[in-house]
């Protein structure tokens, strides 16, 4: 699989992430319910601590990937929710950073919504990833590889 970042402006990079990605040659794309901070048993966690928060939806996300066999290197969408964008962005270092160590810069969209599903929840993450199959990892001439 091939990924090619498009920005006809160099600004949203620093803020980590590409304005729009090609993605050719891939065989396997999952798109991801919005994971929010939910323990293992559906409860809701953290509540009134944004930073906590996030980092369990991007754990949550991570968890949804890995069963997928994939990992955040494999997202090429995320849509983020959130019902105080101000607050998020105090705490948006937490993304930037799983995502610049896991070498991604996803196209990204942030929302302000009136709330979430839960009333206690803060942020929601939903995503888009893409890999290749084994088959094509086998198959000569087939130009298709993970990063």
């Amino acid at each position: 699989m091939e990924r090619t970042a498009v920005n006809p402006w160099a600004w949203s990079v620093g803020m980590g992430y590409n304005q729009g990605e090609i993605v050719s040659g891939h065989t396997r794309t999952l798109y991801c319910s919005g994971q929010t901070a939910m323990s293992g048993e559906g409860k809701p966690q953290h509540a009134d601590d944004m930073a906590a928060q996030l980092a369990l939806s991007l754990d949550n996300l991570e968890s949804v990937l890995g069963e997928a066999g994939m990992s955040l290197a494999n997202l090429v969408r995320l849509n983020v929710y959130t019902i105080d964008v101000d607050r998020l962005f105090e705490h948006y270092g937490v993304l930037a950073s799983r995502l610049g160590a896991a070498g991604v810069a996803p196209s990204t969209t942030m929302l302000g919504v009136t709330r979430l599903a839960i009333p206690d929840l803060m942020v929601e993450l939903e995503g888009t990833a893409v890999a290749c199959g084994e088959r094509e990892r086998q198959v000569g001439g087939f130009r298709c590889s993970e990063w």
